[in-house]
């Protein structure tokens, strides 16, 4: 057995079989190619592919910096190939999906789930995202060569309530001084012209691909061909209720009887009072289903009362952000979620629904001539989408950058789905009481 297990054949039918699974999976048969250095590394041997190495080292020896050299390269290449065909790291930093996911989970994000999305710019620095470590500004990445959208098969397709990372749609560009804002929000609040010229404030406005934005994670509420709306903060989607999913929280307006509100109280319920708005004896809490009904067995409170945005007020900064749609956080819709194939009519009332989809995710030239929509030149009066769409949400509805603001997230920035929780950490206390211990490999719903 062990003859074989060290025989050159045996490790160049392991390895090769191996390697052309991969070039199977990927559907790229250029990289066929790499057999040959496959069967040269196990059997003629005719090239030193490990340059780095010396090729017969005095004793069968290398030196302790060339064994460093060598295995840190490996791990490179290893983590590098993990990283991008089946699983990565991420680190939730806001609180938007509260209780779901909490600020401080570390979690892994599965590539193959839905399949793993071909870099659109190879050239990059490994293990960062966009920005070279220690900066604000240096990008890690070239655009010298870039590649069009590509995905290789996966296990499943995204489905409704899904938990997703994706590439931020509105991240493509960015004000480099004020990057934890939409450069379209910035745009509407102070105008093109202050955020371009006013570099003292905004910074550099710069660009980025695709697979180079900011990473994001909130829940699929709609997926392709779904229709969308949102009644008293009530999501339907195809006129159904969203089912009950226990970590979303809404906001409430909680009244006590005059006594102080109880810390301890508030701290069994998972209540930080950094959540609470208000002060005397009105107070909103940004609650889950399960908190709130707690909340009624508590002394100190008085009454409860659900919390929602008027209908008749809209919001400017809700998508489509034209003062056609009249919505705002809890009363919107109803919208269609474009699908890849489908044709559907346009015209000047639904335009700014799909503008964005047509002239940058689809790269049209998209223009307008008095009651003329013009696509490419022609004059047009329906489109056929060549993307699906999804429509995301934050279960901590009330304090989530989501869909509501900026609309569709297109299949190309889908990253992957959220699996498990390795590790999750209280910034707001300290040594071993910062982790939570009852979310190590919590699987993600």
């Amino acid at each position: 057995m062990n003859n074989l297990l060290g025989s050159k054949w045996f490790k160049l039918g392991l390895v090769g079989g191996l390697y052309l699974l991969w070039v199977i999976w990927v559907s790229n048969f250029w990289w066929l190619l790499g057999l040959v250095i496959i069967f040269d590394t196990y059997i003629t041997k005719k090239v030193h592919w490990a340059f780095w190495k010396k090729k017969n080292p005095p004793e069968g020896k290398q030196t302790k910096v060339v064994e460093w050299i060598d295995a840190i390269i490996f791990a490179v290449i290893a983590a590098t190939f993990i990283r991008l065909f089946f699983i990565e790291a991420y680190t939730i930093p806001t609180s938007s999906m509260e209780k779901s996911m909490m600020v401080g989970d570390y979690l892994f994000v599965s590539k193959t789930a839905y399949g793993p999305k071909m870099p659109n710019t190879p050239i990059s620095f490994p293990f960062v995202h966009h920005t070279m470590p220690l900066s604000s500004s240096i990008q890690s990445f070239s655009t010298l060569i870039h590649y069009p959208y590509r995905r290789i098969a996966g296990t499943g397709k995204v489905k409704n309530d899904d938990v997703v990372v994706f590439n931020f749609p509105e991240g493509d560009t960015v004000a480099v001084s004020m990057q934890e804002r939409s450069y379209y929000e910035l745009v509407r609040s102070y105008g093109r012209d202050r955020v371009w010229g006013d570099k003292r404030t905004f910074g550099d406005i710069i660009y980025r691909p695709v697979d180079k934005r900011e990473n994001y994670i909130k829940r699929c509420i709609a997926i392709p061909g779904d229709s969308l709306k949102l009644v008293k903060g009530q999501v339907y989607v195809n006129g159904k209720p969203q089912k009950e999913i226990p970590g979303i929280q809404y906001k409430y307006m909680i009244t006590i009887n005059g006594t102080s509100i109880n810390s301890e109280a508030l701290e069994k319920l998972d209540i930080s009072r950094s959540e609470i708005e208000g002060s005397d004896s009105r107070y909103i809490l940004s609650l889950t289903t399960a908190q709130a009904k707690k909340m009624e067995g508590l002394r100190f409170v008085q009454s409860k009362e659900r919390v929602t945005w008027p209908a008749e007020n809209s919001d400017p900064a809700i998508f489509p952000s034209d003062p056609k749609f009249t919505w705002n956080l809890d009363n919107f819709g109803p919208i269609w979620i474009p699908k890849k194939g489908v044709t559907i009519n346009i015209s000047l009332a639904n335009l700014p629904l799909y503008k964005r989809i047509i002239a940058v995710y689809e790269e049209n030239d998209l223009k307008v001539k008095g009651n003329d929509i013009l696509i490419n030149g022609v004059v047009a009066t329906t489109y056929t989408f060549k993307m699906d769409y999804y429509w995301m949400m934050g279960d901590n509805r009330y304090n989530s950058a989501d869909s509501r603001y900026w609309g569709f997230v297109p299949e190309d920035h889908v990253v992957g789905k959220a699996s498990f929780v390795w590790l999750s950490l209280d910034k707001n206390k300290s040594f071993l009481s910062k982790i939570r211990w009852d979310r190590f490999f919590m699987t993600v719903k």
